[in-house]
């Protein structure tokens, strides 16, 4: 079993590199972004996304209010080795500020999985269009203070355009707020949040109509509420740079259930993904209560298929 597994690897890399070579990736062309090439096995680390403790943040919810620091602090103490620190709680916007989290993240043995912000793509060419292209490009800057690969962005809605006409907005935002990331080393994960990305088909179409090797998809578990929200993920899995693990899941027409974590995890591991699983709790409950039993299930669900 595991020698066909090491062979069906194996080919997977060699028909990966050919493919790449046939269309010029390998040379440095600018085309569109394939799936991401992944050797080796495959490599799940478990963070939590600042988000979880959103009201924790803003002093309304259960216990006591925190600042990102307290948050950082957080996630050592509960053993985990990332963290994603969501751009709405942080409280200054200088340098400085920034820097200091780096630190204070490296000094708990804190690797700073990414950062995410709030933006739309899809506004017709004008001022609201320029303002949310360079909010965007202010944050890449702060995420390379913060040291952080990866950020979170949003498609858009469609704003009164047709389909086409959204989709080509974002595409095009994609490419230009991409290539300022591209000079930090930096990926935009573009996430499937509803809008012009509510189907699976829909966001891949997008990710792979970008000339830009620096845009993936921010992959969000609970996110797609398909018919069968598993064959949503699955599809957008092999263009994965950075993944947000809900605990539930809503299949369209139906109620909200528990996410089966062993799927997912079977289903990363089927695109051979190697990156972070980012825990973003949103469940109606006490966070501070039931963090800590996500984390170990997801932990959990990892390792029964290492």
């Amino acid at each position: 079993m595991q020698n066909d597994s090491l062979t069906n690897r194996r080919r997977f890399i060699r028909d990966g590199i050919t493919g790449m070579l046939g269309v010029g990736i390998l040379a440095g062309n600018a085309l569109a972004v394939p799936p991401v090439l992944r050797p080796g096995r495959p490599s799940l680390k478990v963070a939590l996304a600042a988000y979880s403790l959103r009201d924790q943040f803003a002093g309304t919810g259960p216990g006591r209010k925190i600042d990102m620091v307290e948050f950082i602090h957080y996630c050592a103490a509960m053993g985990i080795s990332g963290a994603e620190l969501t751009s709405y709680y942080f409280s200054e916007s200088g340098q400085e500020y920034f820097i200091d989290l780096k630190r204070q993240a490296f000094l708990h043995g804190i690797t700073i999985s990414g950062t995410a912000v709030g933006n739309s793509f899809t506004d017709a060419p004008g001022e609201k269009r320029d303002r949310e292209l360079a909010s965007v490009k202010t944050w890449i800057q702060r995420a390379a203070w913060l040291g952080a690969p990866h950020i979170r962005v949003f498609a858009g809605d469609r704003n009164n355009l047709s389909q086409s006409q959204a989709k080509s907005l974002c595409i095009e935002a994609l490419e230009e707020c991409g290539e300022v990331a591209g000079k930090y080393g930096m990926f935009l994960g573009i996430e499937n949040h509803g809008g012009i990305v509510s189907e699976p088909e829909e966001l891949v179409d997008i990710v792979k109509s970008v000339k830009n090797p620096w845009i993936g998809i921010n992959l969000d578990t609970g996110n797609f509420h398909t018919a069968d929200p598993y064959q949503s993920i699955a599809l957008c899995a092999p263009w994965a740079v950075n993944v947000q693990y809900k605990v539930e899941i809503r299949p369209a027409g139906q109620k909200t259930q528990p996410t089966d974590a062993q799927r997912v995890v079977k289903i990363l591991r089927d695109v051979n993904y190697q990156g972070w699983v980012v825990l973003e709790h949103e469940k109606a409950e006490n966070p501070w209560q039931t963090i800590p039993g996500h984390i170990e299930r997801l932990k959990d669900a990892i390792a029964a298929q290492d």
